[in-house]
């Protein structure tokens, strides 16, 4: 493989790479606490778009059950973002014919 295309190749990777970075950021992923009683959203870039907190759960003596719930919805939208981002970084990978374990 000669230099000039071995450029060209990772010219290309790059460009797919930006373009499914920019698509992961319109991508989200909504995880829930509390059974429903916690909302969060998120996008594929690992931020938290949203949280949404089902009244009932909002008591002013126990703060720290929200504060929980909250962390967790948290904590389940930022895996599940993670895990969009790698399932989408795996397809590119695999496009470019590298083995597993070998991309991003």
């Amino acid at each position: 493989m000669n230099l000039k295309k071995m450029m060209q190749q990772a010219a290309k990777m790059q460009e797919q790479l930006a373009q499914t970075q920019s698509e992961l950021a319109d991508k989200t992923v909504t995880a829930t606490a509390g059974g429903g009683k916690v909302t969060v959203t998120a996008n594929g870039a690992g931020e938290v778009l949203s949280i949404k907190i089902d009244k009932t759960v909002v008591d002013p003596e126990d703060v720290e059950s929200l504060e929980d719930l909250i962390l967790s919805g948290v904590q389940k939208a930022i895996e599940e973002g993670k895990a969009l981002q790698q399932s989408e970084m795996s397809k590119l990978t695999a496009g470019m014919g590298l083995p597993p374990g070998m991309g991003f």
